[in-house]
């Protein structure tokens, strides 16, 4: 089983219940999609976006006159997103069922949003598909989860068995960021939930 195999056969068991339980971590939504600055009239990429969550944020940032592209692989969590899109008659946001490997975007965007994505983070066919489709300049933020520092010892056993639950790779956890780094002219990083999670944001190199 490949990782995004194994990826969509564990949302299909978690996307009933996805939005209530991501409302511990809403506060932490709010402040990763803050650090897009958006603007009105921009084009923002919601990287593996789940029940569609973060589209109302991301649609206040960038106004009627901007656009929303998003994508989901799996189909349980795409459907949940396209109700809540139907639901909300926004017009100003595209979406599709695909993977981070393989989507084509309609057009270049000029922000992304990484919540909560560890195994697009560490697949590199999927990084080079999406930065290859993203304006130079562009701003990047980041949510995650993370190991907590080697010397807390098995409080990192906490961090896994938290994170194997939705991820294919959740041993990949020193440093989930390594992977996009490279792509970022900087990348800042803050420490979010005791050590366990992250926040981070730069722009794609020039």
């Amino acid at each position: 089983m490949t990782p995004n195999e194994l990826s969509i056969r564990r949302y299909r068991r978690h996307a009933a219940g996805y939005d209530a339980s991501a409302q511990r971590t809403m506060p932490l939504r709010r402040r990763t999609i803050a650090l897009l600055d958006l603007q009105p009239g921009q084009v923002v990429l919601d990287v593996g976006a789940g029940t569609g969550l973060s589209y109302a944020l991301l649609r206040a940032g960038v106004g009627d006159a901007g656009r929303v592209l998003a994508f989901e692989q799996s189909p349980e969590m795409f459907e949940l997103a396209r109700e809540r899109v139907a639901r909300e008659d926004w017009r100003n946001v595209w979406q599709v069922c695909e993977s981070a490997e393989t989507v084509q975007l309609p057009q270049p965007a000029d922000a992304v949003l990484f919540n909560y994505t560890h195994d697009i983070l560490r697949s590199r066919a999927a990084l080079h598909n999406l930065m290859r489709q993203v304006k130079p300049g562009a701003r990047i933020a980041i949510a995650g989860i993370r190991y907590f520092p080697w010397w807390t010892g098995p409080l990192n056993l906490y961090a896994w068995l938290k994170n194997r639950p939705y991820n294919a790779r959740p041993g990949e956890l020193w440093r989930p960021w390594d992977r996009i780094e490279p792509y970022c002219q900087s990348l800042q990083r803050w420490t979010t939930q005791f050590g366990m999670g992250y926040i981070a944001c730069g722009h794609k190199r020039d």
